[in-house]
Order: structure tokens, then sequence, then C-alpha cells
């Protein structure tokens, strides 16, 4: 895939027409698919106006980000009863770093059209009091159409449920941005039912929740995963994935399709 010529290295992409925008947009997204990603859509930052960052001015600058979405093993995730599995600790933690191998080459992509751009990691902790990295991807994720967030505070996808991981990378580049999509978890209740310690209190919302303790009992949700890493062999990050197995979206095998 080679960057389009018509974009210069000045900066000044917005003397550029639609159509050139256009075709750009699709090249990226193109690309990073060629690197391994599932899923890639273009958020209009404006749509996160307002949004907890760290720092807090990590938008500066930037109009658009580029939401990237790798699956998980499905094979591995069906495995998940009631904990985490050694192999679902391990396709974790590889799927983060090819998303982030992914943002480096968008990055790249990116910045020989003359942008700017700023790969942030797919699954960096900064706080562990708030629980808090640089930005919520999957509020980037919601912004840039991949999907919707679910009852799990999860992103959802239409093919893959929440059986992704998600990465982003900001850029002062107008590509052309994706809509958000409907919420399509309705009376479903799968991931309540499932969750072991009761965590997901079953409240829908539109769009996304203004805060998380609308859609869950975080405290519960956190200790869970704590105990997990503490408790249980070869687990070395907090997590837990029993949600995740039962959303009936990841498990709809035939109507698995790429929207992005």
């Amino acid at each position: 895939m080679i960057v389009s010529n018509e974009l210069s290295r000045s900066g000044e992409f917005s003397a550029h027409t639609p159509e050139d925008l256009l075709s750009f947009t699709n090249d990226l997204k193109q690309f990073a698919r060629l690197y391994g990603a599932d899923l890639v859509g273009i958020a209009d930052l404006a749509r996160l106006d307002g949004i907890q960052t760290e720092p807090k001015d990590l938008l500066e600058g930037y109009s658009r980000a580029v939401s990237i979405a790798v699956q998980l093993s499905d094979g591995i995730v069906d495995a998940i009863v009631d904990t985490p599995t050694p192999l679902y600790q391990q396709n974790y933690g590889k799927v983060n770093a090819l998303l982030d191998d992914i943002a480096l080459r968008v990055m790249q992509y990116l910045q020989n059209a003359g942008a700017k751009a700023a790969p942030i990691p797919a699954s960096q902790l900064l706080d562990k009091a708030r629980w808090f990295s640089y930005i919520s991807h999957k509020a980037v994720a919601v912004a840039a159409g991949i999907g919707w967030q679910g009852k799990s505070l999860l992103l959802v996808n239409r093919g893959y449920g929440p059986r992704v991981r998600l990465v982003t990378v900001l850029t002062d580049i107008p590509l052309v941005p994706d809509v958000p999509v409907k919420n399509l978890c309705a009376k479903c209740s799968a991931c309540a039912e499932a969750c072991p310690v009761g965590a997901i209190k079953n409240v829908n919302t539109t769009l996304h929740y203004e805060d998380r303790d609308e859609a869950l009992y975080f405290d519960r949700c956190l200790a869970r995963v704590i105990e997990n890493q503490k408790d249980l062999p070869f687990i070395e990050a907090p997590i837990c994935g029993v949600c995740i197995r039962a959303c009936p979206f990841g498990r709809r095998k035939k109507a698995r399709v790429r929207t992005r």
C-alpha cells in the first residue's frame, strides 16, 4: 500500500478535496488490515469533547482518532467457564502486542503523509486507584462506529461481539470519520447473568454511559480480576473474560461480518 502523493508534508490537509481525503482514509484502513487489524474506524474527536485523558491535553492538536480492533481467539474464549484460563492470558497479551505493532505502523503511514500521529498503547494502566489509562479505547471505538457500549461496559461489535481488543492512533489529518452505530443489546441480559460476582447491573444505554457506575458495581468487577491475577496460576494480568464469552453477538459465528 502506497501513501497518496496528493497529500503534502505541510500539514495543510484542509486544502485537499473530499475525494482525496476519502481515498486516503480508505487506503489507511486497508493498510491497517494488511498488518492484522480486523476492524478499523475513524472517530471525529469532536464527539469525545470533554472525555477524561491523561495528560489532560492529550487530544490538543488532534482532530481524528483511528480506532483499531483485533479479535481474540474464539476457541480460547469459548473455553472460559467462570475464570480466565492460561491460554486466555496468553492470547490477551499477544493480541495487545499485535495492536501496538499495528498502531506503530499506522503512525508511520500517517507521518509519511505529513500528518502528526500518536499511537496510544493498547493496555497500559496509569492509575491503579482510578483504574485509568491515557484515554478510553472503548469510547474512541464507539465514536468510530466499530460498535456500541454494552451492558458490561465493553465495546460490542455486531459481528465479533466483545471478543476484540482495541488500540487508538491520534492524528491531525481530517480523515473521513465514521458514525456511531445503534446499540443492539436491547433486553439481552446474558452478560449480567453470567458474571460470577453480579457486577453488571443490566442497565442499557443509547450511546454510552456517563459514568461506569451506571452500568457496573465496579468495585466487584475490580476485586474479581485482581483476585484472578493473585490466586490463579499463570494469570499475570487482571482479567476475567466471562462476560466476553457469554455475549451472544460474539457467539453468532454465521453472523460475523466485517463492518469497518
